[in-house]
């Protein structure tokens, strides 16, 4: 062996570290005995089981105080949010009359999202129900009353913007259909004094000054809205979620831009209306109770 201070060969260093891999003089492996390793194992394994035991306990409290059919803890905004149909590309409707190709998406778009609404569906899954009135199913005490029933919503409610009547929602000759539905909340009821909740849409108000929020008429001049009142009626509220109202079909209330200003980008901005709604104007979220996008619709006449 080397004295201190020599340098080691590497047949020393070798031989080092095979002793250390196994000695066969103590029958120390990697530098412990079998019954080190023994020990040293049996202690990680019980530590294991513990930490995989207080998980699993953990987790079952956990799932104990779920419930399948509706959250447990809700937390959301005193304005539910809204989208638009068809979305488009970041919010963006734009196309040119003349190039079919460039509005066709938005009417496979928007015929895939009414299918469902087809009154044959609506008739075999959804009930007739009384309108301006909510339709509460309410549980009897522990048990169930699941599934629970859904109003039907006809697309023959959006009339010129149900692709029945107009199979290009308008698209073809620039009066194009837009579709809003109002975001989905467990047990929300928006309506108060039996009025339901409305949407109204214009020009944006940052873009075009504050002083032309209701109407600008040099850019859309007329809109019409289908249902006429433009309204989401109380008799889709409250939303029980998805399992326990498997069949839902969320109301919509379509806009239909009928002489809107052509090779000019037009700021939309749709908001809901109602007693029971926070201002959808304010600043602290701006996707509550309102949406934005683009539109534009270029022409060469």
């Amino acid at each position: 062996m080397a004295k201190d201070g020599e340098k080691k060969t590497c047949g020393q260093v070798m031989d080092e570290w095979k002793e250390f891999f196994w000695n066969p003089r103590t029958h120390e492996f990697l530098g412990r005995t079998a019954s080190s390793w023994g020990l040293i194992l049996l202690f990680y394994l019980v530590f294991y089981i513990f930490l995989a035991g207080m998980f699993t306990l953990t987790m079952y409290v956990m799932l104990l105080t779920l419930d399948d059919y509706h959250p447990t803890y809700q937390d959301r905004l005193a304005t539910p949010g809204m989208m638009i149909q068809p979305k488009g590309k970041s919010l963006e409707i734009i196309y040119s009359i003349q190039d079919t190709e460039s509005w066709d998406m938005y009417v496979q778009n928007l015929n895939s999202f009414l299918d469902p609404y087809n009154e044959s569906l609506q008739v075999l899954s959804n009930k007739e129900c009384p309108r301006d009135m909510y339709f509460t199913q309410e549980d009897s005490g522990e048990i169930r009353n699941n599934p629970k029933r859904s109003c039907r919503f006809n697309r023959t409610e959006l009339k010129d913007c149900s692709g029945l009547e107009d199979r290009f929602y308008g698209y073809n000759v620039g009066r194009p259909c837009v579709l809003i539905k109002l975001n989905r909340v467990i047990g929300m009821c928006p309506g108060k004094d039996n009025a339901s909740p409305y949407v109204s849409c214009a020009v944006k108000s940052d873009v075009v000054g504050e002083d032309e929020w209701k109407e600008n008429t040099d850019l859309i001049r007329k809109l019409d809205y289908y249902p006429t009142d433009a309204t989401f009626n109380l008799m889709y509220f409250p939303y029980y979620g998805k399992k326990a109202q498997v069949n839902y079909s969320q109301p919509l209330v379509a806009v239909k831009f009928q002489n809107i200003t052509f090779n000019a980008d037009v700021n939309i901005e749709c908001k809901i209306n109602g007693n029971s709604f926070a201002n959808p104007t304010s600043e602290r979220d701006k996707f509550a109770g309102r949406v934005s996008f683009k539109l534009r619709i270029n022409s060469k006449e």
